[in-house]
């Protein structure tokens, strides 16, 4: 009999951790090869680790909620015979070193996170260990080192979760609510939710807390102000009913409108590059070289999350439409790897999927800017001829631009979207591939 060590495996350049939100397996399991033993999450996205060999499982060395360097190991699998050195063993026969880098990227992101952007509260040095995450939270809500100390933690040895910080910030706000509200007495009671017997409370899903977290962040962060603007996508529309089966048989890929639209962004923000920025701190931009668009894509459970496409406008028509379905196809089975969604410039969402004709998006932080897609219809509309006005039949669909408007003015954010429109309705498919 051999030992086999399952160990957290490397997720993207980025990710130095992760954390362990439930174990697949128990002890005395029998494993098989490619099954999935362990879930761990990032910040950004859950994933799951599978065994690379066959065997029982006879111990796990990490309980739920416990923070896990790359190259760890995560638990011990008893196989017959003798092992054969593995894809895994290989990637991490030099795992001290790896681990060496992890440890330093993780101590880099902590001295980012200890130290206060506005310069509110000076964290000091502490014995207990947080995570990146949880430091990072921390310094966001101006928690000082003496406030976090005292936080109860629920994680293996009393570290604190972001479960933990999330619900001890709930109850520091309603306090906080509670001293500075005006009142006719000395207490104030919170009122809880009434429900009747027929309402269900139910707990918001990881991913929820996280997104919900994320848009009051931006919403409280960013100057948000819209632009809209209607589309005559006819000719698109057309182009595509006479070349999708073709396209399909040809390249293996379904065409749809996304990587049109994709490519028509990526153009956009080449000519106005301006759009393509994000704060750093609150008194600087940084524009961003290169243009890596996030596109908004459904998970199985009905959450998003936001794949991005780096250096989009590198990418001809083909190159774009295998991009865009891989990663909302991955997205949709929870496939995705840490780096495909980080790193994003500026992000797309297309809310016309659900049947919408325009929405007001929320800007994904650090980004400055969102567009929002809307369905396209057949409409009537007046068109100029040789003869005078007609009447006629047209597809058109409206473009929604969400952007702060601490940094770009309304000139620019229409200005932006008037060029995706020209784009799109001279569209010419012939420089595309």
């Amino acid at each position: 009999m051999a030992k086999f060590e399952l160990k957290l495996p490397k997720m993207g350049e980025s990710v130095a951790e992760a954390t362990v939100t439930g174990w697949l397996k128990e002890v005395g399991d029998i494993i098989e090869a490619d099954e999935s033993v362990v879930e761990i999450a990032t910040d950004k996205v859950d994933s799951d680790v599978p065994c690379e060999v066959s065997g029982t499982l006879v111990q796990i060395l990490h309980d739920k909620d416990a923070v896990v360097k790359v190259g760890e190991t995560l638990a011990i699998i008893e196989v017959e015979g003798e092992l054969e050195n593995t894809a895994e063993e290989i990637a991490l026969e030099n795992v001290d070193t790896t681990v060496s880098k992890a440890v330093q990227q993780v101590e880099k992101e902590i001295e980012k996170a200890v130290v206060s952007k506005t310069a509110v509260t000076k964290v000091v040095t502490s014995d207990r260990f947080y995570s990146p995450l949880v430091r990072n939270i921390a310094n966001e809500e101006g928690i000082s080192q003496a406030e976090l100390d005292k936080i109860p933690g629920s994680g293996l040895e009393g570290r604190v979760t972001k479960s933990d910080i999330l619900e001890y910030l709930e109850t520091r706000v309603v306090e906080k609510k509670t001293e500075t509200a005006p009142t006719a007495s000395k207490t104030q009671t919170i009122v809880p939710l009434s429900l009747n017997g027929e309402d269900e409370l139910i707990e918001l899903s990881r991913m929820g807390k996280m997104i919900s977290d994320h848009m009051i962040h931006s919403v409280q962060k960013s100057a948000h102000v819209q632009s809209f603007i209607e589309v005559d996508v006819t000719n698109l529309v057309t182009w595509r009913s006479h070349n999708k089966d073709s396209f399909l048989k040809r390249e293996g890929e379904k065409l749809t409108y996304t990587p049109v639209f994709m490519m028509a962004v990526a153009a956009a923000i080449k000519e106005y590059p301006l759009v393509n920025l994000s704060f750093d701190g609150d008194k600087k931009v940084a524009i961003r070289k290169n243009i890596n668009l996030g596109l908004a894509a459904a998970l199985g459970d009905g959450n998003l999350i936001v794949p991005v496409i780096h250096k989009a406008d590198e990418l001809n028509l083909i190159g774009m439409a295998k991009v865009v379905n891989d990663l909302a196809l991955r997205a949709k089975n929870n496939k995705l790897k840490p780096d495909e969604i980080q790193g994003g410039t500026y992000t797309v969402t297309n809310v016309g999927g659900f049947g919408s004709l325009f929405g007001t998006p929320i800007i994904n932080q650090p980004e400055a800017a969102i567009l929002a897609i809307g369905a396209i219809r057949k409409v009537p509309a007046v068109l100029e001829t040789p003869e005078g006005d007609v009447i006629a039949i047209r597809q058109k669909m409206f473009l929604s631009h969400s952007y702060d408007h601490r940094v770009i003015n309304g000139a620019l954010g229409g200005l932006f979207i008037k060029f995706i429109k020209d784009y799109l309705e001279a569209w010419d498919a012939e420089g595309a591939f």
